[in-house]
């Protein structure tokens, strides 16, 4: 689980908490649109290496991708992962969604009237409600290329 730091109004944690499988998934998927080219595959240990992600848990990510339809696996001698249809038709949202339902839901509505439930409408609900809408109008391919973008040069210099 990614740390999240306590509110200093609420003395809560922040709603949006990001699992490491979120992390993980969103890093590999990235992964698997910048390193697959016309269809080529990408092999999980290749994923794991470069991502410094143990092997084992990043098949288990890759599993819930595959399950939610986002890549398929290829066996033989060059198998490995790839895009199940182009990035540009995936949404950041759905991929999100898929590794974990519930960090794109908003916080529950309090009517108390304190203090806090003021500062979760004006503030946490709007952090999330903003998060939201970036995700479902992300599409993957954007996403990647803004990553690839902010790479240094030397980022793809991978080796076995």
């Amino acid at each position: 689980m990614v740390e999240l730091k306590k509110c200093f109004f609420t003395g809560e944690f922040i709603n949006m908490k990001v699992s490491t499988r979120v992390e993980y998934g969103l890093v590999a998927i990235t992964d698997i649109v910048l390193h697959s080219e016309k269809g080529k595959s990408v092999s999980a240990p290749e994923i794991a290496e470069r991502q410094h992600i143990s092997h084992k848990y990043l098949e288990q990510i890759l599993l819930l991708l595959r399950q939610a339809g986002f890549i398929k696996a290829q066996k033989g001698l060059r198998g490995g992962y790839a895009l199940c249809c182009p990035a540009s038709e995936i949404r950041l949202s759905d991929v999100l969604n898929a590794l974990d339902g519930s960090i794109l839901s908003g916080m529950e509505e309090d009517d108390a009237g304190d203090l806090r439930s003021v500062i979760n409408k004006c503030f946490w609900n709007r952090i999330n409600s903003n998060l939201k809408e970036y995700a479902e109008n992300m599409k993957l391919s954007e996403f990647a290329a803004q990553c690839q973008n902010n790479l240094p040069e030397s980022w793809d210099l991978y080796m076995i």
